[in-house]
């Protein structure tokens, strides 16, 4: 069985269930935050609407240097509505599926190199940056969203079984 063919399952998985999380962010509360050090609710959503993309970067070059030296740096995304946050999600998780689709167990095996500012955070073979940077940083950040939920008496869906709002699945 080739690499991709037992990760796309998971990666549609934990992509359908985040989706069902960003569809509960409220609007009209982008600045909204459980702490001073803590992520905006709008820049979080974002942020996990944004994380996908990541993967067509690894699997389409070697490294990305999301502050370049002398360049201006990356802009984040923020949740604007809610309609523009799912375009956006989904529309990266579409491209995401696509490069995963077609990707060979070697190019999987090649280093992909994450650096900001000119500083290397990461070297990894690219199937570690799918599962690990990718897939699990947006499985961490969909959990604090769904904190964030939860403080904003927005109903938490289930995700990997019923949810103290949704009760039996």
């Amino acid at each position: 069985m080739a690499i991709r063919d037992s990760i796309l399952p998971e990666f549609s998985h934990e992509m359908a269930t985040s989706r069902k999380t960003l569809e509960r962010v409220p609007e009209g509360k982008p600045d909204w935050t459980p702490h001073p050090r803590s992520m905006k609710m709008g820049r979080l959503a974002g942020h996990i609407a944004e994380l996908p993309g990541l993967i067509t970067t690894a699997l389409g070059q070697e490294s990305l240097d999301f502050r370049p030296p002398g360049a201006p740096p990356r802009t984040p995304y923020v949740m604007g509505t809610r309609e523009d946050l799912l375009k956006v999600f989904d529309k990266n998780v579409a491209a995401a599926s696509a490069a995963i689709a077609g990707v060979s167990d070697e190019a999987l095996m090649k280093p992909f190199t994450l650096s900001a500012g000119g500083k290397v955070i990461f070297t990894l073979p690219r199937i570690a940056v799918l599962r690990g940077f990718v897939i699990n940083h947006v499985i961490h950040h969909r959990g604090q969203l769904c904190v964030y939920l939860r403080m904003n008496e927005v109903p938490v869906p289930s995700i990997y079984g019923p949810s103290a709002d949704e009760g039996q699945l």
